[in-house]
């Protein structure tokens, strides 16, 4: 009823090459994904099934879906119709997924914005999306209704935990027929996660969310009814969305909202609930490293990294604190979720993986021109999801020649595996010489001073530019000039001594994205 998201299509020659491969991705023309993730699940005999394990107490299946059709009348009363946008702000918890299932029951477009998020970031949003409807935790309201005057994209604003959207709730029906929505409408316009500048808008339809769960959630993770999802990315990250509501919900598990993820409640949350998954950042799993000791997370079956590069590092520090080889992965918010990856015994530390079923993945020189195995180029990928930027002139910077082009640089080796290199815009040209920044961070890892660190290029007037390495030093280290040559010396023992950071800064904390992603535009600046 509302085109504003089809009509803002990028033209179809210039979306990426789709492919649907595998029988699973096979959908119908008519598909609401709520309808699959939620109402199917009832009819298929799971009501009484666990859906959300929260501190509070476990809200079934049926009682998820109780909830989602209340929320689903409440908006269709304030007027929602499908193809309007409705803001969601909120910290993970079952009130938030459960109107994030609304929103899709009602046929209209969610727009779930990260906590973190300030009101000029805010303000980008609401000024690219322009919702006429929001739901909002009562605890971040007030910077959402100061973006909305600033915008003037004010709309309705219906809060949760004061008893507004409660009120609402207990006089609406628990029954809903779910908007008769097609596979290729648009539900979800995710944001990239940069925050400096005009932002992106990622558009995914229906199918997008079903498919990234009927490959990564099947075929990387291999999702069972019994298992118990959790982890630190929020919804308003579709790496969180896949991986604490869509994926549990497609296959019958249960998710573990974790509203203020740190070491502890993350690891509180595993022992008080038997996670099996876990989902996180790779600086993440270096801290929770220093905390497992005497933890019990022996019911642990699979660890994701993605958001950034997982160092070989942190993951033979993880693997040797439990046991357990953590999943690394790349996605992007332009393709949804992870399409390179490995598991169990294919994976190899330090490697990201192989394209998942479904995708195909190669690497490109600057002409667009595939390059053979063993070469380092630009990151390009298919499958049957892709960028369709929201009316936006980057499309063309992304898509190329049907390629969907990541901006980073990888090597492929002869057996097809992905080695990351660096963000293309991370590379350092110092004195004639191309280093690429994460190339020493991972030498840096390696010492057991360095907790965390980021390497930059900083302007030298001799040079021009210069290797910087920010480091955050592990408890009870202190920063010193012995200590910047000892590091220096460290990296040039570990990769060539041209690469070595010539400066060094101590910091008490790295400068981090909304997604918990390592800000190097911050870092710079």
């Amino acid at each position: 009823m509302d085109t504003f998201a089809k009509d803002r299509l990028p033209p179809q020659e210039q979306w990426p090459r789709l492919h649907f491969d595998l029988p699973e991705l096979q959908y119908p023309a008519r598909l609401n994904c709520a309808t699959v993730l939620l109402d199917d699940a009832i009819a298929e005999g799971h009501g009484d099934r666990p859906a959300i394990l929260a501190d509070a107490g476990a809200v079934s299946y049926r009682e998820l879906l109780a909830q989602a059709n209340r929320i689903a009348n409440v908006l269709a009363a304030l007027g929602v119709r499908p193809g309007n946008r409705v803001l969601l702000r909120g910290y993970n918890g079952a009130m938030l997924y459960a109107a994030w299932l609304a929103v899709m029951k009602t046929g209209a477009i969610a727009v779930t914005t990260m906590p973190m998020l300030r009101v000029p970031e805010l303000s980008a949003i609401m000024t690219k999306s322009r919702p006429a409807f929001a739901l909002c935790d009562q605890r971040l309201v007030a910077e959402l209704r100061e973006a909305a005057a600033a915008t003037g994209e004010s709309g309705t604003v219906v809060t949760w935990g004061d008893g507004d959207l409660e009120g609402r709730m207990a006089k609406a029906s628990d029954r809903f027929a779910n908007a008769d929505t097609a596979s290729d409408d648009v539900c979800l316009l995710a944001f990239t996660s940069g925050t400096t500048g005009q932002p992106k808008a990622c558009m995914h339809f229906h199918r997008d969310v079903l498919a990234m769960a009927d490959v990564v959630a099947r075929h990387l993770l291999q999702t069972q009814p019994g298992d118990v999802y959790a982890g630190s990315p929020p919804l308003g990250f579709t790496f969180g969305l896949g991986a604490l509501l869509v994926f549990p919900l497609r296959f019958r598990a249960a998710s573990v909202p974790i509203e203020a993820p740190s070491p502890a409640t993350i690891l509180a949350a595993i022992e008080k609930h038997r996670v099996t998954c876990l989902f996180t950042a790779p600086f993440a799993y270096r801290a929770l490293a220093g905390e497992v000791q005497g933890r019990d997370v022996s019911s642990l079956r699979r660890c994701v990294s993605a958001g950034e590069f997982l160092p070989k590092a942190v993951s033979d520090l993880w693997h040797e604190k439990t046991g357990i080889r953590i999943i690394d992965g790349i996605g992007a918010t332009e393709m949804i979720h992870i399409f390179i990856s490995a598991a169990g015994g294919d994976i190899r530390p330090g490697a990201t993986g192989r394209p998942l079923p479904g995708y195909r993945a190669c690497v490109l020189d600057e002409e667009g021109r595939e390059l053979p195995r063993g070469s380092t180029g630009r990151l390009a990928v298919t499958g049957p999801t892709g960028c369709r930027y929201l009316d936006d002139a980057r499309q063309r910077d992304y898509v190329q020649h049907g390629w969907n082009v990541t901006g980073d640089l990888y090597r492929v080796d002869e057996d097809g595996y992905f080695w990351f290199v660096a963000r293309a815009d991370d590379m350092i040209v110092s004195a004639g010489y191309n280093i690429a920044g994460p190339e020493v961070e991972w030498a840096l890892l390696a010492h057991p001073a360095v907790r965390e660190c980021a390497v930059i290029g900083a302007q030298d007037p001799e040079r021009g530019t210069i290797v910087k390495a920010c480091i955050v030093l592990a408890p009870g280290r202190a920063g010193s000039p012995e200590l910047v040559k000892e590091l220096q010396d460290f990296v040039k023992q570990r990769i060539a001594p041209y690469k070595y950071p010539r400066a060094v800064e101590f910091l008490d904390a790295l400068p981090k994205t909304a997604t918990g992603k390592l800000s190097r535009k911050a870092l710079r600046k």
